[in-house]
């Protein structure tokens, strides 16, 4: 019954303990959220295909 009980209490946390953000909040923060991973999605998508060339390069060099 270790598992009941543990589920038990996480629903009372999260209803009694939890402080949830009001509909607005949690909208511009998941927009703020979509924002900085397609931000930080693109900086590795350049870095990747700078470190891709580079190494390209390299190859065909000592090739």
């Amino acid at each position: 019954m270790g598992i009941v009980n543990y589920i038990k209490e996480s629903f009372a946390e999260l209803k009694n303990n939890v402080t949830w953000p009001s509909w607005a909040e949690a909208q511009s923060l998941t927009v703020l959220v979509a924002v900085f991973s397609i931000i930080f999605s693109l900086a590795i998508w350049g870095v990747d295909t700078v470190f891709s060339k580079v190494i390209t390069a390299y190859f065909q060099w000592i090739g």
